[in-house]
């Protein structure tokens, strides 16, 4: 039975009593809601509740109707087999009545909002709603401030969430509302930010703070409304071109909006200073203003690197950001986030592959000019502009002030070294290059030494043989000349390959470095740390002579009295080791001590990183080292001293286990040693998973590592453990627990399915189960799990059929309470049309696979859902290649150019990317599975199949025929 507006009191009741702390009020009422939320009327009644003006204050349980409001539309908006959803009246009235109720006070409500209508949008617009954007832009013509923010809030929501829509139709259509809005936003924002600059105008020359507080409040709310009109042109000139650098067609917005953006920051920087203790509010809008922009002008030279590269924005862009960098002044040097935005824009722009891509192709426009020509024309430009604002002596220039500025310790930073050295040690070499000044401006070095290397080559000499003059090797003190030489030396270690030309590195160690390590004073600990790692990032260009002693001095500097050099002397260590010209006879007397200063080191550091490196080099010296085999027990027994025992305190036995994992992602191969452990891992599952996390890695490694030799001894325990976990454990622990199963799955489809058949029947159940709409980590699980059953689908076909089809996994879902109308496996079919949108990119082609096999079934049932089926399969198909680059290639894109502090790359994880790469659903082709499938499907139900072809909408049929190739 449909609520209506007579429900909303008792709808009310049952909001206010979820959120209660008493379980006996709560529970009934969560019930009740679950109950009633698949019911007709149910998100108008959670609307009315949002909008009531009498519930003004009730703020929290107007924020719980809002969240059971968006869950509803996930669920619900799309109409599906299993549910009646939202009929196409309430939905008519639910968008009206949105867009009457922008002008919502309280902020988080309002996201709520703005978030519910971009979600409705990417499925109703335009179709449905074609009037969204016309309405929006209609109400802001007469908005005040705070319903003109509201409302950018909602448009700058809806266009991230219609983006990401990845269709050649959908992409149309983003394209089509940015040429139709960006003049109007773009008008919103310069206006805003001529009323900003007045605003703040009058408040610097306000000294004593008599403005009236609404005043300060109402441009806030301008600043704030500012940002997000900023966002949303960001968006449109992303997402609502393609890129230049594929079309090679001038993106107008581009050359139109950076200059302007460009005088924003000018103008904006001086009330950097003047706020910071008058308005600090404003200050903190000043900081964020000026790095926005910053940013937005660092994306679109990236996505349109052609369009930005004209000289009206590339000169004047490249002008300022050299020019903040080389003369910062006293106030701006404060203010680092800005100046990493604008060594990041110089470093882009330096490196920028369009800038020097090789000329090919010979396509013409309409002008009878060949795409070759264009990018000709615009790389001759682009390179008369690089020359003119970084000629010879601005090359230099730059190279110098990094060094001298940008790379010398700072107080806080010497502080840190001499009271947490472990911690300084980590900060200075792991941190991202983007989120510190220091890396940052190492890591524009490195790129501007490698284009530059023959000019800088000698700069950079020069420069190291001034600083080493003017702080003699016996100096005590911490001087400006300590700090230089420490800068140049680090300035040398990270660009060794290049200047290894223009320097000896056997007459720098004699002659330097090793009268460094000679003097023992604790000042001397900045300059050792140093020196410890010149020495593994020249490793390369010692030569045999060289060898024996830069090996001794490595040992000795392990032995350090602070940790951050003995550190550093553990990484050179692990580079010199794992060299192909290592020389084990030179090495092989100092092992001992090398093995004993392993083990005394990882047991005095705190940080798990430290153990890893530690542990790393451990490993190292085992897979490298022929004489270390006589040692290989110690590694057992410090296990054992540490205790990998149950018994043990908890946070002894989370130590043993952390450093348990470490070894074996770092171990050359899965010795008898570390074999033999793993039943230790039962035992700690069965006594409690407050070790969950780390116990899964470890399983993980084992499979990894061991493979079938692993299997064969421990599938047993493996299954356990596994039946153990899955069922009895929180949504975050199944979460960490679904990747191990899916790569037993993977990398054993017919050996492993059998032996874990009660943790994949309880897979089906948890798949299967309602109430998930309401809870992230719910969905997130339910449809990982799916993922894993769809794999099991494609890679073992007739045991899923199977499994599906027997009575005990009937009688699990029973007691479970899951009603199951068609049989099992349908029902899986509903799982993965409805959860594609909440998986990765590989687990959706895992979803596309299954879909396509589910076609071959002589089940009436496949042809109800042959739409959606096909729907869901084309969009796989057509955004995959692109989902799958942006999946390998996250985390990749902003990681550090500097060689320094990365180390080597753990056996386990090669391992583990090569399982990656080698992953079966990578490799089937999903546009052949559905041709093929679709044929079988049509073989088997003859004209009713043409029935259900026919009765797909035009438009997806013309996506699909796209999709699969077909004429």
């Amino acid at each position: 039975m449909a609520l209506s507006a007579s429900d909303v009191p008792a709808m009310y009741s049952l909001l206010a009593n979820s959120m209660s702390g008493e379980e006996s009020v709560r529970k009934p009422a969560e019930a009740a809601l679950s109950q009633s939320e698949s019911r007709p009327g149910f998100c108008s009644c959670l609307l009315e509740v949002i909008m009531a003006k009498d519930l003004v204050s009730q703020v929290d349980i107007r924020l719980m109707a809002s969240v059971y409001f968006k869950n509803s539309v996930n669920r619900y908006w799309r109409n599906k087999r299993d549910s009646s959803g939202i009929g196409s009246e309430e939905k008519k009235h639910l968008r009206q009545k949105l867009l009457s109720h922008l002008r919502e006070e309280n902020y988080q409500i309002a996201l709520m909002l703005a978030v519910l209508i971009s979600k409705i949008a990417r499925i109703d617009y335009p179709k449905e709603w074609p009037e969204l954007f016309s309405v929006l832009a209609h109400q802001l013509q007469s908005a005040d401030v705070l319903t003109s923010h509201r409302i950018f809030m909602t448009i700058f929501r809806t266009l991230k969430e219609l983006s990401s829509k990845r269709l050649t139709s959908d992409q149309k259509t983003f394209a089509e509302i940015s040429t139709h809005f960006f003049d109007y936003s773009w008008h919103v924002w310069q206006r805003d930010v001529q009323t900003i600059l007045n605003g703040f105008s009058t408040l610097s020359q306000s000294y004593n703070s008599t403005d009236p507080n609404h005043y300060h409040d109402e441009l806030y709310l301008i600043c704030e409304r500012w940002l997000l009109c900023l966002k949303t042109i960001r968006q449109l000139i992303i997402s609502g071109f393609p890129s230049d650098a594929k079309c090679v067609q001038e993106v107008r917005p581009v050359k139109e909006v950076s200059p302007v953006l460009l005088n924003a920051i000018q103008s904006f920087l001086p009330y950097y200073s003047s706020f910071q203790k008058m308005h600090p509010k404003f200050w903190d809008f000043t900081k964020r203003a000026c790095t926005k922009l910053m940013k937005v002008l660092v994306v679109l030279q990236g996505r349109h690197p052609f369009s930005f590269g004209d000289k009206s924005v590339l000169l004047p862009v490249m002008e300022f950001c050299l020019n903040k960098i080389t003369e910062p002044g006293p106030d701006l040097l404060s203010f680092e986030q800005f100046l990493i935005q604008c060594m990041v824009m110089v470093k882009c722009v330096l490196e920028c592959k369009e800038y020097k891509r090789i000329l090919t192709g010979r396509v013409m426009d309409e002008n009878g000019i060949t795409q070759e020509q264009i990018k000709k024309n615009i790389l001759n430009a682009v390179g008369g502009v690089l020359t003119s604002v970084l000629p010879d002596e601005g090359i230099v220039l730059l190279c110098n002030v990094l060094i001298r500025r940008y790379f010398v310790l700072n107080a806080s930073d010497l502080e840190e070294l001499y009271q947490n050295p472990e911690s300084f040690h980590h900060e200075q070499d792991m941190v991202q290059w983007t989120e510190k000044l220091r890396p940052c401006a190492e890591a524009l070095y490195i790129v501007l030494f490698e284009k530059h290397s023959q000019l800088l080559g000698p700069v950079v000499v020069s420069l190291l043989q001034e600083a080493m003059k003017g702080c003699p090797t016996s100096l005590t003190e911490i001087t400006p000349g300590l700090l230089l030489k420490d800068a140049t030396y680090g300035a040398a270690a990270y660009v060794y390959y290049e200047l290894s030309n223009y320097l000896s590195f056997k007459d720098w160690y004699n002659g330097a470095l090793s009268l460094e390590l000679s003097n023992d004073h604790p000042n001397m600990y900045i300059i050792h740390r140093k020196v410890a790692l010149i020495l593994g990032q020249w490793v390369s260009e010692i030569k045999d002579d060289t060898k024996r002693p830069v090996y001794c001095a490595l040992i000795k500097l392990f032995q350090d009295k602070n940790l951050s050099v003995r550190l550093a002397a553990c990484r050179s260590l692990c580079l010199h080791v794992e060299d192909a010209n290592f020389s084990e006879r030179e090495f092989i007397d100092l092992l001992p001590v090398c093995w004993v200063s392993c083990f005394k080191l990882v047991e005095e550091v705190q940080e798990f990183d430290s153990k890893v490196q530690v542990l790393n080099l451990i490993s190292v010296l085992i897979a490298h080292v022929s004489g270390v085999i006589p040692f290989a027990d110690n590694l057992v027994q410090f296990f054992q001293k540490k205790g990998i025992d149950v018994n043990s305190p908890d946070e002894l036995l989370e130590d043993s286990m952390l450093l348990w994992e470490a070894t074996l992602s770092y171990a050359p191969s899965l010795v008898p040693q570390l074999l033999a452990c793993f039943p230790y891992l039962v035992e700690i599952m069965e006594r409690s998973f407050d070790h969950l996390q780390v116990a899964v890695t470890v399983i993980e490694d084992y499979i990894i590592l061991g493979g079938t030799e692993f299997l064969q001894m421990h599938a047993s325990s493996v299954a356990r453990i596994l039946d153990l976990i899955v069922g009895n454990v929180n949504d975050r622990g199944i979460l960490s627990t679904l990747p191990v199963i899916d790569t037993l799955v993977q990398c054993f489809p017919a050996e492993v399915p059998p032996l874990i058949s009660s943790t994949l029947q309880k897979l089906i159940t948890v798949s299967l189960r309602g109430g998930d709409d309401r809870d992230p980590s719910k969905t997130a699980v339910k449809a990982s799990s799916a993922a894993i059953l769809a794999r099991l689908l494609v890679m073992n076909t007739n045991y899923l059929a199977r499994l599906t089809s027997e009575q005990s996994t009937f009688l699990l879902l029973q007691k479970a309470g899951i009603p199951i109308k068609d049989n099992i496996l349908l029902c899986l079919v509903d799982v993965w049309l409805d959860k594609v949108d909440n998986v990765s990119s590989i687990q959706k082609k895992a979803f596309g696979l299954a879909l396509s096999i589910i076609l071959t079934l002589r089940l009436p049932q496949v042809l109800d859902m042959l739409d959606q089926i096909l729907t869901v399969c084309t969009t796989v198909i057509l955004s995959g290649n692109d989902d799958l680059a942006e999946e390998e290639s996250s985390g990749e894109n902003l990681s550090s150019s500097r060689s320094h502090g990365e180390g080597s790359i753990p056996s386990i994880e090669l391992r583990r990317r090569q399982i990656k790469y080698s992953d079966p659903i990578n490799q089937i082709s999903l546009e052949t599975s559905v041709r093929e499938n679709l044929q079988t499907c049509a073989t088997l139900h003859g004209e009713s199949f043409n029935t259900a072809i026919g009765s797909m909408h035009p438009a997806s049929l013309e996506q699909l025929k796209q999709a699969l190739k077909m004429p």
